[in-house]
């Protein structure tokens, strides 16, 4: 497999599981590599996702995969301990977090691996980093075959600072950080 994002930060998503949870959901799953690491923890997982390709090649036992648009769905309230969005919820509208807030159980917790546009001096000096890390990242792995099946890929639309500004208003007490590779981590937790 080729280098992806997304999967390298996969072990710091995993570290976002609270104790004691049960079940989760992953919004945006695509072929369902991170629902199946999730399972592999002994979590039920419902993996969603709006495109019909990847969910038709996304496997794993302990994971139900549900070809969806998570804008239209409806989610049981106060049901998931865990809802990991991977690089998926610059698809939709940013007030979709409601729906994953309301969805979650007491204590549990939102993980979004999200996607920002550049617009800020900082952006562009965090790139520093994140472009010969990147070509790094690519030679180590360039023998690798690349996946059978691609998720879709959007631009993000939100600048980190506007994202900033709207969690702060709808996942009040969330936490954001900037990381390499173009992506931030926000982290939320039910009361």
């Amino acid at each position: 497999m080729t280098f992806n994002h997304n999967d390298h930060y996969h072990p710091v998503l995993i570290k976002q599981i609270p104790d004691g949870a049960r079940r989760a959901l992953d919004v945006g799953c695509g072929t369902g590599r991170f629902a199946r690491a999730l399972a592999a923890r002994g979590l039920d997982v419902d993996a969603v996702d709006p495109d019909k390709a990847v969910i038709h090649a996304a496997t794993g036992a302990g994971v139900t995969y549900i070809h969806g648009d998570i804008t239209t769905m409806e989610l049981p309230a106060g049901h998931y301990d865990y809802i990991s969005c991977l690089a998926s919820l610059h698809h939709v509208p940013f007030d979709t977090v409601r729906k994953l807030r309301a969805a979650l159980a007491p204590g549990g917790v939102l993980a979004v691996l999200g996607c920002y546009r550049m617009s800020a001096p900082s952006d562009y000096l965090f790139d520093l980093v994140a472009i010969p890390a990147n070509a790094a990242m690519r030679l180590a792995l360039i023998r690798r075959p690349a996946p059978e099946v691609d998720a879709p890929v959007k631009a993000a639309s939100m600048t980190l600072e506007e994202i900033r500004s709207e969690a702060a208003t709808l996942l009040p007490g969330a936490r954001i950080r900037r990381l390499v590779f173009w992506r931030y981590l926000l982290t939320y937790q039910a009361v």
